[in-house]
């Protein structure tokens, strides 16, 4: 049995992922209303968390302290599961492209996307490049 299939695997009630998280089954069926979550559920229609719902559940917990609404952490959601699993793509045309890109435009990008470092959807700063600038 492989890792993906372990994580998902529906193990636990509401009273463990509440001690888990310690987020109230108030909060738990709440974040499952706003569809932020969906455990299984069992014939007795009980619900059963994985061990992926539960890290779901601590993202939500983590972006509600930093201030983030409902609307908002389905966005981050949304954005985090639309990346692809390897972002960085390293092959010999955009190595080339990197080549030919000069000092001023790659300052002028770093500094763009230092600006905007932290900004949802901003793709972040290839350190790699930065080497150029120290020799």
């Amino acid at each position: 049995m492989n890792d993906d299939i372990r994580r998902n695997m529906a193990l636990f009630p509401i009273g463990i992922v509440m001690q888990l998280t310690e987020l109230t089954a108030r909060q738990v069926r709440y974040y499952e209303q706003q569809q932020l979550i969906q455990p299984a559920r069992t014939k007795g229609n009980q619900r059963l968390f994985s061990f992926n719902d539960v890290d779901q559940l601590l993202e939500i917990k983590a972006l509600i302290e930093k201030g983030l609404n409902v609307a908002g952490i389905k966005q981050v959601l949304e954005l985090k599961s639309n990346m692809p699993a390897d972002p960085t793509v390293l092959n010999e045309k955009t190595e080339e492209k990197r080549k030919e890109m000069s000092e001023r435009e790659l300052r002028d990008l770093l500094k763009q996307q230092l600006v905007h470092a932290n900004r949802p959807g901003q793709t972040p700063i290839i350190r790699g490049e930065l080497s150029r600038f120290f020799h």
